[in-house]
């Protein structure tokens, strides 16, 4: 999307109304000299609330790119839950309208009408072929090893500046892992119903043990990387030579050590929701510069309560014992900037959290990103073999990307893996039309270290193929460690659950999702806890009726749980971890496919447009 939207955010009234005059005094007026066609006032905000509304109430057609009250959640797979006792067809919550006023700092629903690659972009770039697998040794009969070709394929692409690697259809034999380290290559199969790369090889056995920072004799193979591994060149090389050294790193955007990283600029103060914010010198910032938004917490932990949603619950809490969420800070965002007038700074996304200058707000360089990349129109299939005992996994992982952004897998199953698909310290990527399948995984999707503004659209975990071996344990649709403003959307989740693995992520959103909750979370308690502010639950159809960590109004702080069929409590119960009142929404309980809009993130885009 062009820089108009990321404009008429920070100039709309909107902002101004929610955030009390706040963005005025920081941005020191340079707003205001903004084209007046970029501008989004409260006047335009409410009047597509109103048109989403209006459609949804009486019936007509849906909003491009949204499904109609009757559309199946995934491509094939049809709703498994009617609707409750008492509900009527497109009932709008007050939720939805008291949103429209202030969409861009809610108290309960965070925006996230431009998570994905290419601020939600709705298809992927398509880039030229620059090379056939085929020429590069590999053989689609499945007689001999061809990752050394593929990956052949993959490095020349890089070297050519990016472009797509074809595999053609066939069955791939891999005794490698398929690494991509290069921006702006696309590996692309014919379908995922006619390529298939057939891995015989965990990560374990490719790369070596990999052990937890935090000790114990844990497997980090049970939530880190994959047989399809989207890593910048030298991050991969640096990760990967630590693991084979013993030397657990940590793994996101600032390096093993979490300091290769210089200041480019200090930050003004600024409220969440702004579009823009001053900074003290902007010499180093062009536009489409990405950077790190670095938010340090003090020795008061008010960064941690700020991400709670504040008040007298998270004040309470006793933050210092719980060393592994403490880790996890500073709050590190990547956001690419898109415009530069003087000291004031346009982003490609509003603010995810306030700017105070208690947590030395600057913005940072980060090591080098992987961007632009894709994977498209292929099964990846591990021999199989039973499921490992629970943080334990050797390591038959799926498709991961790391410090990557903007980048994305499209028509992708991956099957008999240990772990499906993951995303370590990445932001801004989307994962459209995948499946995961076989003989069941440990986390199906897992979102963690300080990954941000993803989107997993149209979504299916299938069914287990084999019985779970004792001691194994199933999580679903995973987000931990900070993770921020990443959406689920349509989803047919046959079994799993909505594992919010503690480490207080915050502002993710769950909408338009067929569950069988089945699953359990998980989460050390030295990472604190399982929810921060602003987590929202909307339309969600639990087929089997059980509560846990669908229906969370008494337990996630400043949360809203809204058209959600009836469901009681039954197998792991959890108590919320602040205590007084949690400023939770809960509206339309007992029902399904009642609420309208049907898709949280669909309305938000169409808002905002």
């Amino acid at each position: 999307m062009s820089d108009r939207g990321s404009d008429r955010g920070s100039n709309g009234g909107s902002d101004r109304a929610s955030n009390g005059g706040g963005d005025r005094g920081s941005n020191g007026g340079g707003d205001r000299d903004r084209d007046h066609d970029a501008d989004i006032t409260r006047r335009a905000l409410l009047a597509g609330a109103t048109a989403v509304a209006a459609l949804a109430v009486t019936g007509a057609p849906a909003a491009a790119g949204a499904p109609g009250p009757g559309a199946s959640p995934t491509r094939g797979a049809g709703p498994r839950a009617g609707t409750g006792p008492g509900a009527s067809p497109g009932q709008v919550p007050e939720l939805w309208r008291q949103y429209a006023r202030a969409p861009f700092a809610h108290p309960q629903i965070p925006y996230v009408g431009r998570a994905g690659q290419r601020a939600g972009a709705a298809r992927p770039p398509r880039r030229p072929v620059v090379a056939d697998v085929r020429a590069y040794g590999a053989t689609a009969d499945g007689s001999a090893d061809s990752a050394p070709a593929i990956n052949r394929a993959v490095a020349a692409a890089g070297r050519a500046g990016g472009g797509t690697v074809l595999v053609p259809p066939g069955t791939y034999r891999l005794d490698g892992l398929i690494h991509v380290g290069h921006s702006n290559v696309v590996l692309r199969g014919a379908g995922s119903a006619r390529t298939k790369l057939r891995a015989t090889r965990s990560l374990t056995e490719l790369i070596g043990a990999y052990g937890s920072r935090y000790g114990g004799d844990k497997s980090s193979w049970s939530w880190a990387g994959g047989l399809i591994w989207f890593c910048p060149a030298d991050r991969f090389t640096s990760l990967t030579d630590a693991i084979r050294a013993g030397r657990w790193p940590f793994e996101g955007w600032t390096g093993n050590e979490r300091d290769e990283w210089r200041t480019l600029t200090t930050v003004e103060p600024a409220r969440r929701g702004s579009w823009s914010v001053a900074v003290a010198d902007p010499g180093r910032l062009a536009p489409g510069d990405l950077v790190l938004l670095r938010l340090a917490d003090d020795a008061d932990h008010t960064l941690l309560e700020h991400m709670a949603g504040g008040g007298p619950g998270p004040e309470a809490y006793h933050w210092d014992d719980k060393t592994k969420l403490t880790s996890y800070v500073p709050y590190e965002w990547p956001v690419r900037v898109t415009r530069v007038r003087g000291r004031h700074i346009t982003l490609e996304r509003p603010l995810p959290l306030d700017v105070r200058p208690q947590w030395d707000p600057r913005l940072t360089t980060h090591v080098k990103a992987l961007t632009g990349s894709g994977v498209e129109g292929l099964t990846l299939e591990a021999v199989e073999t039973p499921q490992g005992p629970h943080l334990l996994d050797r390591g038959y992982n799926g498709v991961t990307f790391q410090c990557a952004y903007d980048c994305w897998a499209d028509d992708v199953v991956v099957r008999h893996m240990d772990n499906g698909f993951g995303l370590v310290a990445a932001s801004a990527c989307t994962l459209r039309d995948t499946r995961v399948a076989g003989r069941g995984s440990h986390h199906p999707y897992f979102c963690r270290e300080g990954s941000h503004d993803n989107l997993v659209d149209r979504f299916t975990i299938e069914e287990r193929t084999t019985p779970a071996p004792a001691g194994t344990q199933l999580h679903g649709i995973n987000v931990e460690g900070l993770s921020s403003y990443n959406v689920w959307s349509r989803g047919d989740m046959r079994m799993g659950t909505f594992d919010s693995h503690r480490g207080m992520p915050f502002a993710n959103v769950r909408t338009d999702i067929t569950v069988t909750n089945d699953g359990r979370h998980g989460g050390d308690a030295s990472a604190g806890p399982l929810f921060g502010a602003r987590f929202t639950h909307w339309n969600i159809r639990v087929t089997n009726g059980r509560a846990g960590l669908m229906k969370i109004d008494a337990l996630a702080p400043y949360s809203a749980t809204v058209g959600i069929n009836e469901v009681t409590e039954s197998g792991q119960t959890d108590v919320p971890d602040f205590t007084g009142p949690l400023h939770s929404r809960l509206e339309l309980y007992g029902t399904a496919h009642a609420v309208r809009p049907r898709n949280l993130y669909d309305a938000q885009r169409e808002l905002s447009r």
